[in-house]
């Protein structure tokens, strides 16, 4: 199982957006206090729109707190990581979980954290014109490439309410034909 988890998140509307991938993606999210926001922020509900009763999320006090409570594979983002994220094998063959960890947006993850396991830090390459992408797109971006490597497990390939043929009917709901 895919899991992103943050790392004392400051920025509500960030946090909804994530939310929102995660409901997207099936992603349980896991979010380690102290949070900069309430759960019931009204930016944090709208960056989730009507997606957070759908989310399957849990809150912890501290990182240790997570770290006893969960078990598998823990990949660390940071600006400081040498390694590309694409450069891991996220096909989890063994079924473990899966924990993607991002730092919070002003420090990232804590240096001492980082430390214990050199060897799964990482970061989305980019430009020296930039210190760090957005924390929503890079979690969008992680968790995408990780369900690419695995098949997209079970995400629908077409929009579910207005059908596989949408393109292909015209404006009054009928095939289009050509002549």
């Amino acid at each position: 199982m895919n899991n992103i988890v943050l790392f004392e998140p400051e920025i509500p509307q960030n946090t909804g957006n994530i939310m929102r991938t995660c409901v997207a993606t099936n992603t349980k999210l896991h979010l380690i206090k102290p949070l900069g926001f309430s759960l019931d922020e009204k930016h944090l509900i709208r960056s989730g729109v009507n997606y957070i009763d759908k989310l399957d999320y849990q809150v912890y006090e501290n990182f240790e707190e997570f770290k006893k409570k969960n078990k598998g594979i823990y990949y660390y983002f940071t600006r400081y990581g040498k390694v590309p994220h694409t450069s891991f094998d996220y096909q989890n063959k063994e079924n473990e979980n899966l924990y993607f960890i991002f730092g919070k947006e002003s420090t990232g993850i804590p240096k001492e954290i980082l430390k214990e396991d050199l060897s799964h830090c990482m970061r989305i390459p980019m430009s020296a014109n930039v210190r760090a992408l957005n924390l929503s797109n890079c979690c969008a971006i992680v968790i995408y490439e990780a369900l690419r490597q695995q098949g997209y497990n079970d995400l629908l390939f077409c929009e579910p309410h207005k059908g596989a043929d949408y393109l292909e009917k015209d404006d009054k709901g009928s095939e289009k034909h050509e002549n």
